[in-house]
């Protein structure tokens, strides 16, 4: 993605922070208003810090709706529905560092054991997906800057999850992503 196209998107949640500010719901894309590229189907996260401190991120694993649109769908949410923080009010709004993440498709991992996973993590590439049952959680790549061992990496992936960090299975199933990081 080109700086120009970079910039569209990042206004594109920022048009839909300050829409959710003023009517409480997410902008409404007009797809006409985009080149082809913005509305082929892509899984995106948005992350919101203010002062360098997590202020909310959510997003899509999978690719159900065009760029744009969940662009805006997820920066809306960010701000007003993850529920690790209260809504975002007006006076945070130009505090805001918004950052896009554009996953790749999952890939599958296979693995022979917790081990054999851990030599196949790209430490500060990969984004990884746990599944199992009803259970599941995903670190983007972004998380390694804070977890760079990868069995600590798993480790909190796992609690995330809804797991002990010192669960095995052989029912888990593992993906890997990477992210075009905007912002």
């Amino acid at each position: 993605m080109n700086s120009q196209q970079a910039q569209i998107l990042l206004d594109l949640a920022k048009r839909s922070i300050r829409h959710g500010l003023e009517t409480d719901s997410p902008l409404k894309i007009d797809t006409t208003a985009f080149p082809p590229e913005f509305l082929e189907p892509r899984a995106t996260f948005v992350t919101l810090h203010k002062h360098r401190q997590l202020r909310g991120c959510i997003g899509m694993l999978k690719a159900v709706r065009p760029l744009a649109e969940d662009i805006a769908e997820n920066a809306f949410a960010a701000a007003f529905r993850d529920y690790r923080f209260p809504p975002l009010s007006a006076d945070e709004f130009e505090q805001l560092e918004i950052h896009l993440s554009i996953l790749t498709p999952p890939e599958p991992i296979v693995f022979a054991s917790e081990e054999d996973l851990l030599t196949q993590l790209r430490a500060g590439e990969d984004g990884l997906t746990i599944e199992e049952g009803r259970r599941r959680g995903t670190f983007l790549p972004s998380v390694w800057e804070h977890l760079p061992d990868p069995k600590r990496f798993l480790r909190h992936l796992k609690q995330k999850a809804g797991l002990p960090a010192d669960y095995w299975s052989d029912n888990l199933r593992f993906y890997r992503y990477r992210t075009e990081v905007i912002g």
